[in-house]
């Protein structure tokens, strides 16, 4: 069972001069629940290296088992400096992708032809894909095999309108991503703002908020290990 995570590698917040990245626990907690379940993972991002992390996600207040687990955790620590560059991965190797969240995605994975493209050929080759808070936004060009866009008609979640509003990002943000699924065509829904909300639609399996990252993986999981079931009962 192998799968690769997508890391974002824009690490500024617009023109305010701050920082964001990639949200450490929508990563950390995702990453264990698959590992543990046996899962061989392999991170992986735009320009390689060391990702970003969003400096929101390192307050006490953002801290929960999962990030405390990867404080402790020198080798996964080192395995986050080195990711691979997405150029440098192919679809074949892996039996499903999981891209975790934070503010980065909306800038650089949005529009990252790779990242796209690698996005179109999981789905196509029956593949889930998976996605929590902000990193829905790499969905938004993402064409299914008919030529239609793969969130048109689909169900899907993500940060929602008033989350954004509650962090004040609203105006520095290039988008609103809840609107944007919905100009796409998709069938978005939220729930409760900070609360575990997740849509699974086929192989797509989307989540709300940092709250939602592990039943995202649980999901992912799940369908991954359906799918390996069903591969070996052909």
């Amino acid at each position: 069972m192998k799968v690769l995570v997508v890391l974002t590698s824009h690490g500024e917040l617009g023109n305010t001069g701050k920082k964001t990245g990639f949200w450490i626990e929508e990563f950390a907690a995702p990453y264990y629940v698959l590992a543990d379940a046996g899962a061989e993972l392999t991170l992986a991002s735009p320009k390689g290296g060391q990702p970003p992390v969003d400096p929101k996600s390192e307050s006490a207040d953002s801290q929960t088992t999962a990030t405390k687990r990867f404080y402790g955790d020198n080798d996964l620590i080192d395995k986050v400096a080195h990711t691979f560059k997405l150029s440098e991965v192919n679809e074949a190797d892996f039996d499903a992708v999981f891209y975790p969240g934070g503010h980065g995605p909306l800038w650089d994975l949005s529009n990252d032809l790779i990242s796209i493209a690698l996005i179109e050929n999981f789905y196509k080759h029956n593949k889930p894909v998976a996605f929590v808070c902000h990193a829905p936004a790499a969905l938004l060009k993402v064409k299914a095999p008919d030529g239609e866009l793969l969130v048109k008609g689909k169900e899907v979640t993500g940060f929602s309108n008033s989350e954004e509003e509650a962090v004040k990002l609203t105006k520095v943000v290039p988008f609103l991503l809840e609107d944007e699924l919905k100009k796409q065509g998709a069938l978005y829904s939220n729930g409760a703002d900070w609360s575990p909300y997740v849509k699974q639609d086929g192989l797509l399996i989307t989540g709300q908020n940092p709250a939602s990252s592990k039943e995202v993986a649980k999901l992912l999981l799940a369908s991954i290990e359906k799918k390996i079931q069903n591969n070996t009962t052909e």
